[in-house]
């Protein structure tokens, strides 16, 4: 397993934390296609603001295998943020419309 590879599979996590949070609080949803976007955005930011603190995709394949706890670290993190992305974009949106 490469670093792109664990890359594009934490984005897609995001995607997927920021869908079921979307489906789940109704409120909070951006609709499919904003909930796909924010889980982007969320996930990356969220990883690349954290993963200096050792679950980056560089070090989870550091000596050649993959290094399970911080791999599962690593999608728990991008599942957060793109679930907190959504909350926030919302909650931006609906204090803008005011």
């Amino acid at each position: 397993m490469t670093d792109t590879l664990i890359s594009l599979i934490s984005i897609l996590v995001g995607i997927i934390g920021a869908n079921i949070t979307g489906y789940i609080f109704k409120i909070y949803s951006l609709g499919i296609i904003g909930n796909t976007i924010a889980g982007v955005f969320g996930s990356i930011f969220l990883l690349k603001s954290l993963g200096s603190l050792g679950f980056d995709p560089k070090s989870i394949i550091q000596f050649g295998d993959v290094h399970i706890g911080l791999f599962a670290l690593n999608l728990f993190v991008s599942f957060i943020g793109g679930a907190i992305a959504v909350v926030l974009i919302r909650k931006i949106k609906t204090k803008m419309n005011h």
